[in-house]
């Protein structure tokens, strides 16, 4: 049985995607454990979190540390993603409540 082969570049993205997906899972877990919301946080949203918190995470070190390389997958790393995907937990937090106070001013 022939296997599937793909180029070298989509090999590599499909690295560096699996990476990130797994990366931001556990960074986005980590946040979910540190602030535990009264509402459930789906795995889904636990991913896309923990992605999107990585990346700034990672945006704001680099930002901080210019001329420094900076490695993702390191625990340095880890904890700029984690405090990322905590700050857009917070950020999940905050507007949760707001979207509720305004439901229940709208209620008669």
């Amino acid at each position: 049985m022939s296997e599937l082969a793909f180029s070298p570049a989509v090999q590599h993205w499909v690295n560096v995607v699996l990476i990130w997906v797994g990366f931001g899972t556990v960074a986005g877990l980590l946040a979910t454990v540190l602030l535990p919301l009264r509402r459930t946080v789906g795995p889904f949203q636990v991913v896309v979190m923990g992605i999107l918190g990585s990346t700034l995470g990672l945006l704001g070190l680099s930002w901080l540390y210019p001329k420094q390389s900076l490695q993702p997958i390191s625990v340095l790393g880890l904890l700029a993603a984690s405090v990322g995907a905590f700050a857009l937990l917070i950020l999940y937090h905050i507007w949760g409540r707001i979207s509720r106070r305004r439901e229940d001013e709208s209620e008669p």
